[in-house]
């Protein structure tokens, strides 16, 4: 669409940056988690990995915070090329996303706290953990669980539609959240 200005058709160049940087939050705290797990309880490794862990999850509800409030301010862009049901369903898998972001930070903060753990951040300072509460521990381990299978399907929700856009429909869609590209020559 020649007509219509490039720039109003893009994400910002923000919220741009901020997206990529929430996905690399995001396959980073994966494996964080799995390689922990997976260590004996007596690992040297498995508490400078679950600090690890637990500061790139609060480092992504930072970030989605602040991908929500500019989200709110500056709003997704139109594409012309749409229909208005797959336009629904685009933003009802970023309105979850952006939910699952959010809890899972929290559900893990919350797990952690209520065994009465402080949680560092990178080393750098602790955020405080809560009075031992063993009745509210459980629920929050349940949700932060179940959580990680709704981040997978979700995510994986977000690339396979990304690459039907690419490879099916060919509608440029995705372009919208890279950085503009001069025209050939």
């Amino acid at each position: 669409m020649r007509d219509a200005a490039p720039e109003r058709l893009r994400y910002t160049a923000a919220q741009q940056a901020l997206h990529w940087v929430t996905a690399a939050l995001v396959l980073a705290v994966l494996p964080l988690a799995w390689v922990a797990e997976s260590l004996a309880r007596e690992a040297p490794s498995k508490g400078t990995l679950f600090v690890l862990h637990k500061s790139v999850g609060l480092t992504i509800l930072a970030v989605v915070v602040v991908r929500i409030v500019w989200r709110m301010i500056h709003p997704a862009p139109p594409h012309p090329r749409t229909p208005p049901a797959l336009t629904l369903l685009g933003r009802a898998n970023h309105v979850l996303l952006y939910a699952i972001f959010l809890i899972m930070p929290v559900s893990g903060y919350l797990l952690s706290a209520l065994a009465g753990r402080d949680t560092p951040y990178f080393w750098l300072f602790t955020v405080p953990g809560l009075d031992k509460n063993e009745a509210l521990q459980p629920i929050f381990k349940q949700i932060h669980l179940v959580g990680q299978w709704a981040v997978y399907a979700l995510v994986i929700l977000h690339v396979l539609a990304t690459a039907w856009h690419v490879a099916i429909r060919r509608d440029g869609l995705h372009e919208r959240m890279l950085p503009a590209q001069d025209p050939p020559a």
